[in-house]
Order: C-alpha cells, then sequence, then structure tokens
C-alpha cells in the first residue's frame, strides 16, 4: 500500500491545531504551559520542512504574550524552562531573528543554577530541588549542543553537554532494560519509574548532535542502545494490526494518560527523527513512516482532529494530542525530503564541497555555524571534524569522524541540492551571507 502525502497530511494537522491557538495569550487551548512550547516546536518545524509560512505569525505573537506569564519563559521548573528554549532555537533556525536565541540562551544560564553535587551532578527538575529526573537533564544536554552549534567559537555549552552526559550515562537512569526511568530516588538509584517514551526521545535529539559536534560515533551507538530499546519494548507487538506502533505505557494503565502524557509520543518520533539523519538505520526509517501512517489512517475524527492512540480508534481532540501526531507527520515528511534530495543529489553531484541537509552541522574552528541550509555557505571538504586534538570519551574525536566515501558523496550531493532549494525559498537568509541574489 502506498503511503499518504505525509506533506498534505502534515498540513492538514497543523491547520486543525490552529484552531486552538489564543493569539491574546500565546498558546495552545485545552492544554498546559510547557506543552505549548510544544506544539510551538511542531508548528514551526512543519513550517520549515514544507516551506508553508502560513502559521509563521504565532511565533512573534507567542513570543509577545506568553512572556506576560512568565518573563522569559521561566517559572520554577526547569523541564518546562527547556520546553522553551528548545522552541525558541527552533523559531530562530526558521526566522534568523536573534532575539529567539538570546531568550533560549537567557533560559539555559538560569537552569545552569539547577545543577549541584547532590548525586554527584545533575539538575534538580524544579526549584524546590525534591527531585533529579530524567527529563530535565535531557533538555539540558539536547539544549548545551545546539546552543553550541549556534555560537561560533564557544566551548562552555559544548562543555556543559559532554558534563551532562558523563554525568547521565553513569548516573543509573538507564534501567537494566535499556530504557530511561524517570528519575532518581532520595539515596540517587534508580526509581524504576515509567519508562515514558519523551525520556527515550529527548536524550537521541542531545547524542546525535554531540556526535555531529565531535564525530565520534559512541554517541550514536549509545543512542542506538535507547532507540532500540524503545522500538522494541514500548510498540505495538508483531502480532498486532498494526504492529510496531508507538504506545504510551498509560494507553495500557486502568487510568489511562492525562494531559501531560498525551504529548509524549510525538517528542520521541520528533528526536528519533533527527538521530536518523546521523546514523540512518533503515529501522527507525521504517518506523517513523509505519506510525506516521497509522496515526493518519487509524487515529483520526472526519475534521483531521487526532487522539491519543497512535493504533487508533480515535477517542478525542485537544492540543496535545493534536501537536504530538503533527510531531510524527513532521517526521515523515522530513524523510520524504531527505530522500528526495539524494535522489536529486546523486544526479548533479561533484566538486569538493561537504555538507549537512536539513540539520545543524558544526564547525566550531569556523567562523560561522550553518544551522538553516538557506543560510549555510558550503563547507570545504574535510571541514566537518573537529581539530585533532580534541577528545571525547579520551578518545581523539578525529579518529572517530565519519570518513566512508559513499556518505562523503551523499552529503556534497545533498548541499548542492539544498541550496538550490532553499535559496528560492528563504532569499532573505541569502542575503544575510552577502549574496546579493538567490
Amino acid at each position: 500500500m502506498a503511503d499518504p502525502d505525509f506533506r498534505a497530511c502534515a498540513a492538514a494537522g497543523a491547520g486543525v491545531l490552529q484552531r486552538w491557538y489564543d493569539q491574546s495569550t500565546g498558546q495552545w487551548a485545552s492544554t498546559g504551559w510547557w506543552n505549548a512550547a510544544n506544539a510551538l516546536t511542531a508548528v514551526i518545524r512543519y513550517s520549515k520542512l514544507t516551506g508553508d509560512s502560513s502559521h509563521d505569525g504565532c511565533i512573534a505573537a507567542t513570543f509577545a504574550a506568553t512572556q506576560r506569564q512568565h518573563a522569559n519563559f521561566i517559572n520554577d521548573y526547569y523541564d518546562d524552562n527547556g520546553w522553551w528554549a528548545l522552541a525558541w532555537v527552533a523559531a530562530f533556525d526558521l526566522t534568523r531573528d536573534s532575539r529567539y536565541l538570546d531568550a533560549a540562551r537567557t533560559i539555559f544560564a538560569h537552569n545552569t543554577g539547577g545543577w549541584d553535587g547532590t548525586c554527584r551532578g545533575g539538575l534538580w527538575w524544579n526549584t524546590a530541588k525534591n527531585y533529579k529526573n530524567a527529563i530535565t537533564n535531557e533538555l539540558f544536554l539536547t539544549l548545551a549542543a545546539l546552543l553550541h552549534q549556534r555560537a561560533p567559537g564557544d566551548q562552555s555549552y559544548l562543555t556543559w553537554a559532554e558534563r551532562q552526559w558523563q554525568w547521565f550515562s553513569s548516573s543509573g537512569l538507564i534501567g537494566p532494560s535499556g530504557l530511561i526511568n524517570d528519575g532518581l530516588t532520595p539515596a540517587c538509584t534508580n526509581n524504576g519509574g515509567t519508562t515514558w517514551t519523551y525520556n527515550q526521545g529527548v536524550i537521541l535529539g542531545g547524542l546525535a548532535a554531540l556526535s555531529e559536534i565531535t564525530g565520534d560515533r559512541a554517541f550514536l551507538q549509545q543512542g542506538e542502545s535507547i532507540a532500540n530499546a524503545a522500538l522494541s519494548r514500548l510498540v505495538t507487538p508483531a502480532s498486532a494490526h498494526p504492529p510496531g506502533i508507538l504506545v504510551e505505557p498509560c494507553e495500557r494503565a486502568p487510568g489511562g494518560c492525562n494531559g501531560d502524557q498525551a504529548q509524549f509520543k510525538g517528542i520521541f518520533v520528533r528526536y528519533l527523527s533527527d538521530f536518523w539523519r546521523q546514523g540512518r538505520q533503515p529501522a527507525y526509517r521504517t518506523f517513523i513512516l509505519a506510525n506516521a501512517r497509522s496515526v493518519w489512517d487509524n487515529n483520526k475524527n472526519a475534521s483531521h482532529q487526532f487522539g491519543l492512540r497512535w493504533t487508533g480508534p480515535f477517542d478525542q481532540a485537544d492540543a496535545a494530542r493534536q501537536s504530538s501526531a503533527l510531531d510524527g507527520l513532521n517526521a515523515a515528511v522530513a524523510l520524504g525530503l531527505a530522500s528526495s534530495v539524494r535522489t536529486r543529489g546523486r544526479a548533479i553531484a561533484s566538486g569538493p564541497s561537504l555538507g549537512v541537509f536539513p540539520g545543524q552541522l558544526l564547525e566550531r574552528d569556523l567562523g560561522w555555524v550553518p544551522v538553516f541550509p538557506a543560510c549555510s555557505p558550503v563547507l570545504s571538504a574535510g571541514a566537518q571534524s573537529p581539530g585533532k586534538d580534541h577528545r571525547v570519551n579520551g578518545r581523539p574525536a578525529a579518529s572517530q569522524r565519519r570518513d566512508d566515501s559513499d556518505q562523503r558523496a551523499e552529503y556534497r550531493a545533498e548541499q548542492r541540492v539544498a541550496e538550490h532549494l532553499f535559496r528560492r525559498r528563504r532569499p532573505g537568509c541569502c542575503r544575510r551571507w552577502g549574496e546579493d541574489s538567490c
């Protein structure tokens, strides 16, 4: 059976999501504060992937309105703050408006105050300092890595990212099943809490970025261990119809899922998509497409509203369910875009350029960071690797870089076609790099 047009599916989902948007508050009715950051991120990703700017007005509106509730998007919960920071990084990548990146930096600086020596490190969940949990620390890691990629010459953010992963990987949060549990006990041991899907996802975003930054494939291997456990243990069984579809643990519980938990699955797929960009594991591509297909075929009503269970049937509609499903559809759109670029790119590839599309390639030894492809100068061959003296986990990062000739050829092709496609889409960005016309 042929896949649906996922771009059209995502357009329908985004349009319905925006019916909940309240410009006066900058939030989405039917859901909460941190969910709003994720709804905004889903809309931004949709716009970036499709070129549909019809919903972009909500970015500036949200930026202005939500600060009336929490100045600088900061409240007493470090995880809430992290979600908003990641949303503003996404907004910067789309718009190139520096105020969004400044907001993310302000949030990050605040969140560093949540780190202390209890349990040998890590951030607290909130300012009450009564719980160290997984998601807060995953968000901190991913945000630090992404900010590093957007700060030429930075070392501080990278140091935080590496320090966070060193702590996280030895903290006990990753349980014996390979899945990440919710948090730590007061005695600093794994609490055996629920293995929520989003706890398996956000960490993948951070590990993907660290691998891209350092060239160290060990980060990918560690991420693959977590992703593979999720795809094995948090999905419908092979005997189900359909099989291999993501299931939130609360879906199997008598009480069902609350409004927070309805958000989680889309977050997992969002960051699995980013992780796939680095390793190109076929199983992850198959999983993303199967889940997007099931969301569309089995989990919507006649008004294109999406429910909780991606296997179906549709239960009820709210902005958390809708934006979570939109994340799943966005990931399928990203796969189709990557396949299209790779196919066309191989036909025209030539020359020494080396790049990545549509991700966030870092070269901290250069004077710029190519984040959004429309604004990205071409890297010279070999520029992707860090300096030979840079070390990760005690190993020279340069020795870990991906130098497979086929992969380099693919990246060269992608860079050339990406520049052509995205210059046409965002000529203002091209002018940012001193080009008069695109």
